[in-house]
């Protein structure tokens, strides 16, 4: 069954810094207060589309990346709108993003009170220069001890990164992924650097003093950092921006592709293909995936097939039960 978030986005609120990259308005495109009536409207209208089975397997989703630090008051009237429908049975559970920093333990508990299943921390790096370099605030033993502590309280714990930041580079990113899977959390999300206007970054970008990766460098990354949280059985939720927002219209740099998502997992597939085909003379071969993943093999636009075929593979797709996800096999 198709999981289901109902996003709701509280912009800029109680976050006590300015990291390097931030703009929420341009990335969410939401520029008011999240009320609690905002909150009950949203779920009502979900409601309203969802059978019942598929709500009640759905959670509430509170982002914008600092939820545990707004005001007190403000965060318990957010959670009663959404645990209302919750505690009915309506949805499975709240979701929330939030800053490691703002993690402690009566946030855990008071979290715990209203519902909350899933508490996901904006990482971005496990390495404290480059988490300095990028305004932060925050160090990566603030995020392991927070992670630990969300876990101990039986939440589900996801963690989020970034690659391309200030100061990082492609071996800092897979060493801060090494470090994430070390902490077990049961999800992750990868987000590649977007440069949006009017930010830190920017500012480092047009005087030259930084150089943000761009699509094809991010990923060939990420055709590495997949497989890692894969192999370490933790479930990817997303890589790269959600587009929409103002995103289009700010970015000056970086990664942002609107299917950047299934450029990294084409990426993969045509990597482990690749790998198995170089032992096998060329010619015509059948290459067999997963069901559901013909698409992804052949790459977005085709791109894998045309790579393929010029390194002299002309290859058909079949789809295959018995395989997993970015499983291939030559036929």
């Amino acid at each position: 069954m198709k999981h289901v978030n109902v996003g709701l986005f509280v912009v800029h609120k109680g976050c006590p810094h300015k990291c390097s990259f931030c703009d929420q308005r341009s990335i969410t495109g939401a520029p008011d207060e999240l009320t609690p009536e905002d909150v009950k409207a949203a779920a009502q209208t979900a409601l309203a589309s969802l059978d019942s089975e598929t709500a009640a397997c759905g959670e509430i989703a509170f982002f914008g990346g600092s939820f545990t630090m707004i005001n007190r008051d403000y965060m318990i009237s957010l959670l009663e709108s959404a645990y209302e429908y919750v505690s009915k049975g309506l949805f499975g559970g709240i979701r929330i993003s939030t800053r490691p920093d703002g993690i402690d333990d009566e946030i855990c508990r008071i979290l715990k009170s209203y519902g909350v299943t899933a508490v996901e921390l904006g990482a971005q790096s496990m390495n404290d220069r480059v988490l300095a370099l990028n305004e932060r605030g925050h160090t990566a033993k603030q995020v392991e001890d927070a992670c630990r502590m969300l876990r101990d309280f039986g939440f589900e714990t996801g963690l989020q990164m970034m690659t391309g930041l200030y100061g990082s580079d492609d071996d800092d990113s897979i060493e801060t992924a090494q470090k994430i899977i070390a902490l077990s959390p049961d999800t992750v999300r990868i987000y590649p650097t977007v440069v949006l206007a009017g930010t830190v970054l920017d500012s480092l970008m047009k005087s030259g003093e930084y150089n943000p990766p761009g699509v094809e460098q991010t990923v060939n990354l990420c055709a590495k950092l997949i497989p890692m949280f894969e192999s370490a059985g933790i479930k990817i939720l997303r890589v790269g921006l959600h587009s929409g927002g103002n995103v289009e219209s700010e970015y000056t740099g970086g990664a942002y592709h609107p299917a950047l998502g299934e450029l990294c997992e084409g990426r993969v597939y045509r990597n482990n293909a690749e790998s198995l085909l170089a032992s096998y003379p060329e010619g015509s071969y059948t290459l067999a995936v997963g069901d559901g993943m013909a698409s992804r093999m052949a790459g977005h636009k085709k791109c894998n097939t045309d790579y393929l075929r010029q390194k002299g593979y002309i290859c058909k797709i079949i789809q295959d039960s018995s395989l997993n996800k970015f499983e291939v096999k030559v036929r």
